[in-house]
């Protein structure tokens, strides 16, 4: 059985964890280096590559992880087609949303708007009775 590779943690250099543990150990050394994880970032294509902030952009620029169709759709435009009105007529209706309300909130609002009268006497219920 071949050892696992292990990666060098990005907060303390003389760490060296295997690649399977690398998300759990990152977690748990941001935490205790806080000060040092304010001036680190995680590339956007990999969550375990964890640069200074100062170096994000060269590095998310040349990362191995990112994709070579992300490249080719930032470059084109996006295409979107709408109904046209003259399809059916009529002008495009526009959305106008909805309050949703659940019955038990209803309920609720209708106890706090009414709540029991002061004078209304109220019935006490004893075993037996």
């Amino acid at each position: 059985m071949e050892p696992e590779a292990l990666e060098i943690c990005p907060y303390n250099p003389h760490h060296r964890v295997p690649l399977s543990r690398f998300q759990y150990h990152l977690a748990s050394c941001r935490k205790k280096n806080p000060k040092k994880a304010k001036k680190m970032a995680s590339c956007k294509y990999n969550a375990c590559h964890v640069v200074p902030i100062k170096k994000l952009e060269e590095h998310e620029a040349a990362c191995v992880n990112r994709s070579t169709m992300e490249e080719e759709d930032s470059l084109r435009p996006l295409k979107v087609s709408l109904p046209s009105s003259e399809q059916n007529g009529k002008a495009p209706q526009t959305f106008v949303p909805q309050k949703l309300v659940c019955e038990s909130d209803t309920r609720e609002s209708e106890r706090e708007a009414h709540p029991p009268s002061v004078t209304t006497p109220q019935k006490t219920l004893r075993p037996g009775e």
